[in-house]
């Protein structure tokens, strides 16, 4: 997709990643719906930009807030792209995991984005070129200790992503996946952070991780996974899971210190 005039979509827009790829999108003439639950985040990131662009300030997790979404980007000739961005995580043994903490992780992680697609699939329809693409995470293909509820949510957009790009194939749609690793974002709990540093994960800037965003939205790729070794881990994960297994129970003394502590 040639991004230059296009109007697209962001959830998630303030967060680390979100706002460097509005950032980018701008930068290649994109006009932007940046969606936010927090309306002063969002209206102190705005002012941030170069240019004015459509502001909704909306909780995805909630129907109401996915409506709102769905009816400013109907104004204004629709829609052409889709970035599912806004997203979750707690880093807890999943024994400790409060049940509303869970239902939270699944409705922004998983059904946040497919009501967003489903909403969103009339207005794209309308346009000769369009694209949808879903951010997951390298732990939607590896089950990680202490992110079991985070893993499940992104793993469903994984395969979400697989089927509706397959049922799309014959449309002017592009459904695309990408999957980060490790980023350097808030998303990240003081804990999730020390973990990293003591099992010796790499970290991406949220820079980089928008673009590749953008290299994506560009190509059409159907799916990119990043960071090394970590997409590395994801085919051995699905050719030799016992190898993965037993790497990561080697490390779980690790893991279960800094989760309780």
């Amino acid at each position: 997709m040639l991004l230059r005039d296009k109007r697209i979509l962001v959830t998630g827009a303030t967060g680390g990643i979100g706002s460097a790829l509005c950032r980018q999108l701008e930068s290649a003439g994109v006009r932007l719906v940046i969606s936010c639950h927090n309306e002063k985040l969002l209206n102190d990131f705005h002012s941030t930009l170069d240019l004015k662009h459509s502001v909704i300030a909306a909780d995805v997790s909630s129907p109401a807030g996915r409506l709102e979404i769905f009816n400013i980007c109907s104004l204004e000739g629709g829609i052409d792209g889709v970035v599912n961005l806004a997203g979750m995580m707690n880093f807890a043994m999943f024994e400790t995991q409060p049940a509303a903490i869970i239902e939270k992780t699944i409705q922004v992680n998983t059904i946040a984005p497919i009501e967003i697609c489903r909403l969103m699939l009339p207005l794209l329809r309308q346009k000769d070129e369009a694209v949808i693409l879903n951010v997951g995470s390298i732990f939607g293909s590896i089950g990680h200790p202490g992110f079991s509820v985070y893993c499940a949510s992104k793993a469903a957009i994984k395969t979400f992503s697989e089927a509706l790009a397959r049922e799309l194939a014959d449309s002017p749609i592009t459904v695309s996946y990408i999957a980060p690793r490790a980023t350097h974002t808030k998303l990240n709990s003081e804990k999730v952070v020390a973990l990293n540093a003591a099992l010796g994960n790499r970290a991406d800037s949220p820079e980089y991780v928008a673009s590749q965003i953008i290299k994506v939205l560009i190509s059409g790729q159907t799916s990119r996974y990043l960071g090394w070794p970590e997409s590395l881990f994801v085919r051995i994960n699905t050719l030799l899971p016992g190898l993965v297994h037993k790497a990561l129970v080697g490390k779980l003394d690790i893991i279960k210190q800094h989760a309780n502590s």
